[in-house]
């Protein structure tokens, strides 16, 4: 009926465009689902605590949907600010370390990997004053990029 009163009035019928954009929990029952998206669109591996962990953070993680068919998750995690400083602790710690003058033999040069791909830390490390001195192709070999740059900091 809806074809022969379109033409009959020489109207087109509409077709519905509106989508439907929705977001949705992520729960133990729908957890598969989440270890299967990430399995698809990330090089790498997220640990069982990773995923146990994303139960326990509520608004923080959530799926996205499109139509009703999944297209996207955001899964974000709780830090204490007291952690996010070990980091600058460990670094600190070796720092002063290395450059005791009781060290023999006394050590002139540490150097470290980081992922090429890895902005945060090559900041990190260049407020500390280490510089790249080389980038070794292949140095990782389940992530991507698989790149390394060597930083170097002469004592």
């Amino acid at each position: 009926m809806v074809t022969s009163t379109a033409i009959k009035n020489n109207k087109t019928p509409k077709r519905n465009t509106a989508h439907r954009v929705a977001l949705g929990e992520i729960t133990p029952n729908n957890l598969g689902q989440l270890k299967k998206l990430n399995t698809v669109l990330f090089p790498v591996q997220y640990s069982e605590k990773f995923y146990k962990d994303v139960l326990e953070v509520g608004e923080f993680a959530k799926f996205a949907y499109f139509n009703d068919c999944c297209i996207g998750a955001v899964c974000c995690r709780k830090e204490q600010i007291k952690e996010s400083n070990q980091g600058t602790k460990l670094l600190t710690h070796i720092l002063q370390h290395a450059t005791l003058t009781t060290q023999h033999p006394k050590f002139v040069e540490i150097y470290l990997h980081v992922q090429t791909s890895n902005e945060e830390a090559l900041a990190f490390y260049k407020k500390y004053d280490f510089e790249i001195v080389a980038t070794v192709e292949g140095y990782y070999k389940k992530i991507s990029p698989p790149d390394a740059y060597v930083l170097s900091k002469k004592l």
